[in-house]
Protein backbone atom coordinates (compact mmCIF):
# COMPACT_ATOMS: atom_id res chain seq x y z
CA UNK A 1 0.00 0.00 0.00
CA UNK A 2 1.53 3.48 -1.02
CA UNK A 3 2.30 5.91 1.92
CA UNK A 4 0.57 9.19 2.09
CA UNK A 5 2.18 12.29 1.10
CA UNK A 6 3.66 14.44 3.79
CA UNK A 7 2.75 18.09 3.37
CA UNK A 8 5.56 19.90 2.69
CA UNK A 9 7.69 21.27 5.36
CA UNK A 10 7.71 25.06 7.07
CA UNK A 11 11.52 25.07 5.83
CA UNK A 12 11.18 23.95 1.98
CA UNK A 13 8.27 26.67 1.96
CA UNK A 14 10.31 29.41 3.33
CA UNK A 15 13.08 28.30 0.75
CA UNK A 16 10.59 28.04 -2.50
CA UNK A 17 9.77 32.12 -1.24
CA UNK A 18 12.86 32.49 -1.37
CA UNK A 19 13.89 31.25 -4.81
CA UNK A 20 10.59 33.20 -5.79
CA UNK A 21 11.16 36.63 -4.24
CA UNK A 22 14.90 36.81 -5.93
CA UNK A 23 13.65 35.57 -9.00
CA UNK A 24 10.98 38.47 -9.08
CA UNK A 25 13.54 40.88 -8.06
CA UNK A 26 15.59 40.03 -11.01
CA UNK A 27 12.27 40.10 -13.17
CA UNK A 28 13.35 36.44 -14.18
CA UNK A 29 10.91 33.84 -15.46
CA UNK A 30 11.06 30.58 -14.52
CA UNK A 31 12.50 29.83 -17.78
CA UNK A 32 15.35 32.42 -17.61
CA UNK A 33 16.40 30.77 -13.88
CA UNK A 34 15.93 27.63 -15.67
CA UNK A 35 18.59 28.16 -18.14
CA UNK A 36 20.96 30.13 -15.86
CA UNK A 37 20.82 27.25 -13.18
CA UNK A 38 20.49 24.10 -15.67
CA UNK A 39 17.72 23.13 -14.58
CA UNK A 40 13.89 22.21 -15.67
CA UNK A 41 11.47 25.25 -14.96
CA UNK A 42 8.73 22.67 -13.87
CA UNK A 43 11.28 21.34 -11.05
CA UNK A 44 12.33 24.98 -9.84
CA UNK A 45 8.26 25.92 -9.95
CA UNK A 46 7.79 22.97 -7.39
CA UNK A 47 10.46 24.32 -5.56
CA UNK A 48 8.81 27.89 -5.28
CA UNK A 49 6.01 26.01 -4.22
CA UNK A 50 7.86 23.78 -1.66
CA UNK A 51 7.14 20.73 -3.42
CA UNK A 52 10.30 19.33 -3.82
CA UNK A 53 12.97 17.93 -1.60
CA UNK A 54 15.55 19.86 -2.88
CA UNK A 55 19.29 18.74 -2.97
CA UNK A 56 22.12 21.08 -1.71
CA UNK A 57 23.85 21.12 -4.89
CA UNK A 58 20.45 22.34 -6.55
CA UNK A 59 20.52 24.85 -4.19
CA UNK A 60 23.56 26.02 -4.76
CA UNK A 61 22.77 25.87 -8.46
CA UNK A 62 19.55 28.07 -8.13
CA UNK A 63 21.93 30.65 -5.71
CA UNK A 64 24.72 30.57 -8.80
CA UNK A 65 21.72 31.35 -11.43
CA UNK A 66 19.97 34.22 -9.14
CA UNK A 67 23.75 35.43 -8.38
CA UNK A 68 23.08 35.36 -4.66
CA UNK A 69 24.85 33.83 -1.70
CA UNK A 70 23.31 30.74 -0.85
CA UNK A 71 23.01 31.34 2.24
CA UNK A 72 20.01 34.13 1.27
CA UNK A 73 18.03 31.28 -0.02
CA UNK A 74 18.08 29.78 3.87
Amino acid sequence: MARPKRPPSDTRKIFGERVRTERYARQLTLEDLAEKASMNWSYIAQIERGERNISIDNMTALADGLGVPLRDLL
